[in-house]
């Protein structure tokens, strides 16, 4: 097998996120965005000894458990979702499979307690990140998800079957104004252009929507019938702040008339002039309403701002916080550690039962979101601290009986794995969205003297890769 050949084969099996295996010549060959059971056609990219990587060019045979009907019209063109062609509860399978195998490697066998579905597998996203560009180079405007495989290619994701309706009709309202009104997006490599993104968030028990378009702030675009802006002069600058601000009022109107299940708690306007795609904030202003809304988990209330942390998945995060509280157990009389504590969902849900919580989280927003909850919900015996948690968990003053953590998906730095490890407390609960980072961890925590007691899976991302894991060490020595 050589570099730049094509090949067949029928994929054996998938390893985590996305990657699907194959024996061909008696070689290993990894296919990414292949399903076990497929018959696919490959090109090989990487050869190294023993193994190859290959790029998918086309599925030739369905698997026998793929779905004729019932698939996302995106489904292998957008690169949001692997698994929608797949029934839900092979899907649950494939996952627990991987999550079991990953984690026995670090730690030999262990006590998995199998994996737990999403409540609703259609329309569950609380949460989407839109990005502006172009479905093909120079081609009209578009507005969604990347192409699979493309940094630069948009698919229009007009009909997204995880995310609420309202999601999709606010994407094609703000799609048709701003294509209508000829606004150019932000094109990466020039550093070029106006529109960027589009944040919607929608709570799922209260119906309450957050839209944000996210821009540069270059307003010199031109729009029919009139020429380009040019220059610094003040009457010019004048100009083109009126410009705007007409554009974003029509923005708001076309919103505001549109056909929604929920309601607007707000619409904003959100510049950010980073040379990097990610999504962030400079200056955040409100067109209308307020920069907040509002969710309910288990019975308690949660104030969510538009950058804050809180899982993508409502009902399922009900499902996950349920069992990390059973995972935590007894707290009377203890003081819990939540590290990366985002709006403070763990720590107020684990206050119930605990003598007191300190929540530790990088995001200022989230943390002053996540202190004005707690107040809100009547727990006063919750604390909050903004920072990193490299470097705040050590001056901390009290010391912790149970720790919990949640951190992001590439894991806990090793050093502040290190101040955690040194607290020495006889339970942790370590919450992970990312298992690769998980199994890094464990084998630290593990040569530092802990042990994996059990573990589980919550499925809070139906038919995309991602796969939500819980665990509980307790020190043995």
């Amino acid at each position: 097998m050589k570099k730049g050949e094509i090949h067949e084969g029928i994929v054996e099996s998938i390893d985590f996120p996305n990657k699907g295996i194959l024996l061909t010549d008696g070689e290993r060959v990894i296919v990414k965005n292949a399903l076990p059971g497929q018959r696919i056609r490959f090109a090989v990219n990487k050869r190294q000894k023993g193994r190859a990587e290959g790029r998918l060019l086309e599925v030739l045979e369905k698997a026998a458990l793929e779905k004729e009907t019932g698939i996302c019209p995106h489904f292998g063109i957008c690169g949001g979702c692997l698994y929608q062609s797949l029934p839900y509860e092979e899907q649950l399978k494939i996952k627990a499979r991987q999550v079991k195998e990953m984690v026995e490697k670090a730690c030999g066998n262990w006590n998995f307690e199998g994996i737990k579905g999403s409540p609703v597998s259609e329309g569950y996203r609380n949460k989407m990140e839109f990005s502006f560009g172009d479905e093909y180079k120079d081609g009209p405007l578009a507005l969604g998800m990347h192409r699979r495989g493309s940094f630069y290619d948009i698919v229009t994701t007009r009909d997204c079957q995880i995310v609420h309706p309202d999601f999709c009709r606010i994407l094609e309202v703000t799609l048709d104004y701003f294509a209508g009104a000829g606004i150019p997006y932000y094109k990466k490599l020039q550093h070029r252009g106006y529109l960027r993104h589009l944040l919607v968030r929608r709570a799922v028990k209260t119906g309450e929507i957050l839209a944000g378009l996210v821009t540069t702030t270059q307003t010199d675009w031109q729009t029919e019938g009139e020429g380009v802006f040019q220059g610094t002069d003040t009457h010019l600058k004048i100009q083109e702040e009126k410009r705007e601000k007409e554009l974003l009022a029509g923005w708001r109107q076309a919103l505001e008339k549109a056909e929604l299940a929920g309601t607007f708690a707000g619409i904003l306007h959100i510049k950010n002039d980073s040379l990097s795609d990610v999504v962030r904030s400079d200056e955040v202003e409100v067109l209308s309403g307020r920069d907040y809304f509002y969710e309910e988990l288990l019975g308690t209330k949660f104030k969510i701002t538009p950058f804050s942390f809180f899982q993508t998945n409502s009902l399922g995060a009900e499902v996950l916080y349920e069992t990390v509280r059973e995972y935590v157990g007894d707290t009377k009389d203890k003081v819990v550690f939540d590290l990366y504590s985002g709006t403070g969902t763990i720590a107020q849900i684990t206050s119930l039962v605990a003598d007191r919580v300190v929540g530790v989280e990088i995001v200022e927003e989230a943390v002053e979101a996540a202190r004005e909850n707690a107040l809100a919900n009547g727990f006063n015996n919750c604390e909050f601290i903004a920072g990193d948690v490299l470097k705040v968990v050590g001056e901390i003053e009290e010391k912790p009986d149970v720790i919990i953590l949640d951190p992001p998906r590439d894991g806990i730095h090793p050093k502040a794995l290190q101040k955690i490890i040194g607290f020495g407390v006889e339970q942790i609960v370590y919450v992970s969205c990312k298992p690769t980072s998980l199994v890094r961890d464990l084998e630290v925590l593990m040569g530092n003297g802990y042990q994996v007691e059990k573990g589980c899976c919550v499925d809070m991302f139906p038919h995309t890769g991602n796969i939500e894991t819980i665990v509980a060490l307790r020190r043995i020595k």
